[in-house]
């Protein structure tokens, strides 16, 4: 398998796509309006606490106040807490026994679990105005606030450091046993005295003195964070994490890379810059892309774009899927298309399915969807083809690096499943609401809005003693409005004896109407 990163720089944004044998699987847009804020550290305020739903809002300086769950209240709290006041009386938290801790870190920040027979963790009691630290682990989406944790972790690109811990991980993704023997044997040398260490997974056949000089780097962002603790006042951003198009170099840009391809000469310098301090033996795979062609463009990856942001998407074997958003799920619909019409209506259907199910795992990672899933596919009459569907989604989503729990397929062929949500997904950061139809999809038909305005000129004839009005509207219901020589407009005139002066607006939507009052200017639409 060839796997590619292809970067396209402009003037307002990076745009980063991941691809295996020239399929797109991964897809992000760095841009201003919506920095990378995952992994972020704030020094901030509890603003409330909650019992009742076990969680309080800290203020952080953002819009909203940031969601910490006591589930994201970490053991290390007090410590932290404890140091960063200058107290000296509390003691590192330890694990004697954690050697055979393993530890999936492919995403540095995602929270890491306790080891069981430990006992329940007692949460500590916060206060409102009480100073805290904390970490974002997921971004906000709508109007929710980001979501933050206790347990502070700093990622590099070889290990993640846990200050005021004891915890020595190796990601999952390290089978080879001789390799994680090595690399648990060079973290318990490296490690300083009360840190907890995650080896990642590009730390995969790297030497000491790599991640030694990783290592080094994070026991300095560290020292940064508690010397800002100490001299800045609440609410402050005391860390920041890398920028979206560093994070994924540094994430992403794992030994089964071949290649990365930039069209832009500054951030080329910066990536390879980057890349020969860290692994200089992949210097070479960073290559700048210099053709008259847009880089997208020249890989095929605009026209797979194009398709993701669809609603609807084909399959190898002539069947499609639907994704359909909603506020509460997300719904995808399975269809075979031409294949409808064939003999072996099972096997065709099993097929067709097993399609689906490769294609949305696909496109869920390729789209970063995260929240609960509804998936309606053929129905299938075989027990053991329902099993082999919910067997597939397991396989594929193994790529994935949002955590997913699929439930198996129901009599009605039906599969439910929760992703992951870290961030907004690519639709959601890509695309703006419609002013129009304020995200429906649809607009009032100009026949309905014609009689709401005249049962607003009947209440209008009624309740007041003017005569003279300046109705407002969408140019497209302006033309509807006066069509023909005996025009709607004219008939309204001439039924209740008023006087209407018509302005075409093309900022108002063509789903609504304002009207104002000659006299006085003043909108009246909502008076009437």
């Amino acid at each position: 398998m060839s796997k590619e990163i292809i970067i396209s720089s402009s003037t307002t944004q990076n745009r980063v796509a991941i691809t295996e044998d020239g399929k797109l699987v991964d897809f992000f847009v760095d841009h201003p309006e919506k920095q990378r804020m995952v992994g972020d550290i704030y020094f901030g305020k509890v603003a409330r606490v909650l019992p009742g739903i076990r969680a309080a809002f800290i203020d952080i300086g953002l819009k909203h106040d940031a969601f910490l769950h006591f589930s994201d209240i970490g053991d290390r709290w007090n410590t932290i807490q404890a140091i960063l006041n200058n107290e000296n009386d509390s003691e590192p938290s330890t694990d004697d026994d954690d050697d055979d801790e393993i530890l999936e870190t492919t995403d540095p920040h995602k929270k890491f679990p306790r080891k069981s027979g430990k006992g329940e963790r007692v949460i500590p009691k916060l206060s409102k105005g009480q100073e805290i630290l904390v970490q974002i682990i997921k971004e906000p989406v709508k109007d929710k606030g980001v979501r933050v944790t206790s347990s502070i972790s700093i990622a590099g690109r070889f290990c993640v450091v846990l200050p005021m811990d004891s915890k020595v991980g190796i990601s999952k993704k390290i089978s080879d046993y001789r390799e994680r023997k090595r690399l648990k044997r060079i973290a318990r040398t490296i490690i300083p005295k009360h840190f907890g260490l995650i080896i990642r997974t590009a730390a995969k056949n790297q030497s000491e003195e790599a991640m030694v000089s990783d290592l080094k780097a994070l026991m300095k962002s560290w020292e940064l964070i508690q010397k800002n603790v100490k001299t800045m006042d609440t609410p402050a951003l005391v860390y920041s994490d890398l920028s979206t198009t560093s994070s994924i170099i540094r994430d992403m840009f794992t030994p089964d890379v071949k290649k990365i391809f930039i069209d832009s000469k500054k951030l080329y310098r910066e990536i390879n810059a980057y890349i020969e301090v860290l692994q200089p033996d992949f210097a070479n795979r960073v290559e700048y892309y210099g053709g008259k062609q847009p880089i997208f463009d020249a890989f095929k990856i605009e026209e797979q774009i194009k398709e993701m942001m669809s609603r609807k998407v084909m399959t190898p074997s002539g069947g499609y899927i639907y994704i359909d958003h909603t506020e509460a799920m997300t719904v995808i619909d399975v269809n075979s298309g031409k294949y409808a019409a064939k003999k072996e209506q099972e096997l065709n259907s099993l097929k067709t399915d097993l399609e689906a199910a490769r294609e949305i795992a696909r496109q869920l990672r390729l789209r970063d969807i995260g929240g609960l899933f509804v998936i309606d596919f053929i129905d299938l009459e075989d027990e053991k083809n329902r099993k082999k569907i919910y067997d597939e989604l397991k396989k594929e989503f193994r790529k994935d690096r949002a955590k997913v729990a699929i439930l198996p397929m129901t009599d009605f062929g039906i599969i439910q499943m929760t992703r992951e949500r870290v961030r907004e997904n690519i639709m959601q950061s890509m695309n703006e609401v419609c002013p129009y139809c304020a995200g429906t999809g649809m607009l009032t038909k100009k026949s309905n809005l014609i009689f709401d305005i005249e049962e607003w000129i009947k209440r209008f004839k009624i309740h007041s003693k003017e005569n003279a009005i300046l109705l407002k509207v969408h140019p497209s219901l302006a033309r509807r409005l006066q069509e023909n020589r005996f025009s709607t407009l004219l008939k309204l005139k001439l039924k209740y004896f008023i006087r209407i002066k018509l302005e075409e607006d093309e900022s108002i939507s063509p789903s609504i109407f304002k009207i104002y009052s000659r006299k006085t200017g003043e909108d009246i639409t909502t008076e009437f």
